[in-house]
């Protein structure tokens, strides 16, 4: 049995606005995968028939599926509660096919293909294996390129990057057909809606006691269009509208130092300047 599975769900290749980027994120969060302390881990990577991939280092795994494009990838006229319906479909049932190619591991942990994790999940997890999981409330938003980092505690909230759960409480069904396209959105398509599940059933989720995770944002191939931290935590209306929040959000910059590259981004594939 594998400690933690990180499952990396990666979109259809027609849904995807400049693969060339995708795949030049891909390779900085295999490489903030890899980064782990402790080696009890592996990763699959759930990725459409014919989408080319960087090569992948040890312990990766493709898993290939041939589902089809989500034709509500972009907003467009679409209800916005269709499109994060679609979204959900689209993004659940790659996760579940990738639960299913490790379905021994005890931990699993949905990493979207942009985002970095703590070099220090896994030994966490080692140390508490008889945890329930966790949620991911504290963490750190990062422009694409930039230097600055600004801690975020509402996270779990913010970036898909932001469980680790026991494998056993997700009930996996046997064979993928067996799954109801409702448990495939509320369970593995959203990442706001399986801890209350959770908590409801009594097993609750505890709060991860580190920044466990960086969402990467401002950047072309973004599936959430999140905007710049500069444009949206200082520039915005929003922002003047609440001075104090504005002013706790100055004091949680801090700058990407070699404490954070080594913990978070991985050596040597994740270069901050590309």
């Amino acid at each position: 049995m594998t400690l933690v599975t990180f499952v990396i769900p990666v979109r259809h290749q027609d849904n995807a606005s400049d693969w060339s980027l995708l795949k030049a994120n891909l390779v900085q969060t295999i490489a903030s995968i890899s980064n782990q302390t402790n080696d009890d881990w592996r990763g699959v990577i759930v990725a459409n028939e014919g989408a080319d991939l960087p090569d992948l280092p040890e312990r990766f795994v493709v898993e290939r599926v041939a589902f089809p494009p989500n034709d509500m990838h972009e907003l467009g006229k679409a209800s916005r509660e269709d499109f994060y319906d679609a979204f959900r479909a689209d993004k659940g049932r790659r996760v579940l096919m990738g639960m299913l190619r490790a379905r021994d591991s005890r931990f699993f942990m949905i990493v979207d293909d942009d985002d970095f994790v703590s070099a220090r999940i896994v030994q966490h997890a080692s140390e508490n294996s008889d945890a329930n999981g966790w949620t991911i409330d504290h963490g750190y938003i990062w422009d694409h390129g930039g230097k600055l980092l600004l801690g975020d505690d509402d996270f779990n909230h913010l970036c898909g990057t932001s469980l680790i759960i026991r494998s056993d409480l997700y009930d996996l069904p046997e064979r993928f057909q067996e799954a109801s396209l409702d448990w495939i959105k509320s369970m593995l398509g959203s990442h706001v809606r399986i801890a209350d599940i959770l908590a409801k059933r009594g097993t609750p989720l505890a709060t991860l006691p580190f920044r466990g995770a960086i969402y990467r944002v401002s950047h072309s191939g973004s599936h959430s269009k999140a905007p710049s931290i500069l444009v949206k935590y200082f520039l915005s209306w929003e922002a003047f509208k609440r001075p104090r929040r504005m002013l706790r959000n100055v004091s949680r910059l801090r700058l990407v130092g070699e404490a954070e590259k080594r913990e978070f981004f991985g050596t040597p594939a994740s270069r901050l300047d590309s």
